[in-house]
């Protein structure tokens, strides 16, 4: 059982029987009232997300999330298709569980498949992936008054901010857990 201070970022629990991750927290004592934690949490299986707060003597169970390898496949409708790299088994999972992670799939990516009793619940991408720029405006010569960048799409649809040198056809890396370009590849 995690004490209310052992409730941190990234930390997997479960609340009324369904596995969570805190997505940001904070810790609060006022006074004389007890201490307090609120929490942002979003639902493993779902991908909603909701605002919890803990008691000071609140308690919760940690999730028992096992990690494995996985295969993304390909996209239908919107069931994104993965395959498990242990066992070979497919399975999918729904656009509304991934929630930003499909703005940087590409075919046969290696991905952290999360398993919650024994069934594929979500994935975790990797911290930087590189994609390809498919469509880029030419950055023209002196056009610093906007700050130097542009945005640029990459084959996925996603659009980014990038430097003005980054053209078309240019493999580019993304940080995804914030969005953002970090260097070209």
């Amino acid at each position: 059982m995690l004490g209310l201070t052992d409730i941190k970022t990234g930390k997997k629990i479960i609340l009324d029987g369904q596995p969570y991750t805190v997505l940001n927290y904070t810790h609060s004592k006022t006074g004389r009232a007890g201490a307090v934690l609120r929490t942002k949490l979003q639902n493993l299986q779902t991908g909603a997300t909701i605002d919890k707060t803990f008691q000071g003597a609140d308690k919760v169970e940690e999730a028992d999330i096992f990690k494995s390898k996985a295969q993304y496949l390909y996209v239908q409708g919107n069931d994104y298709y993965f395959m498990d790299m242990d066992n070979y088994d497919q399975f999918t999972l729904s656009a509304e569980v991934l929630g930003s992670a499909p703005n940087y799939l590409t075919e046969e990516m290696e991905v952290t498949l999360l398993n919650f009793a024994d069934v594929p619940i979500n994935i975790e991408l990797p911290v930087k992936v590189t994609l390809k720029v498919t469509d880029a405006p030419p950055g023209i010569k002196g056009d610093t008054q906007s700050g130097g960048d542009k945005r640029v799409t990459v084959e996925t649809g996603l659009q980014i901010t990038t430097p003005l040198f980054v053209e078309t056809g240019d493999n580019i890396i993304i940080n995804t857990e914030k969005g953002l370009y970090v260097s070209r590849a």
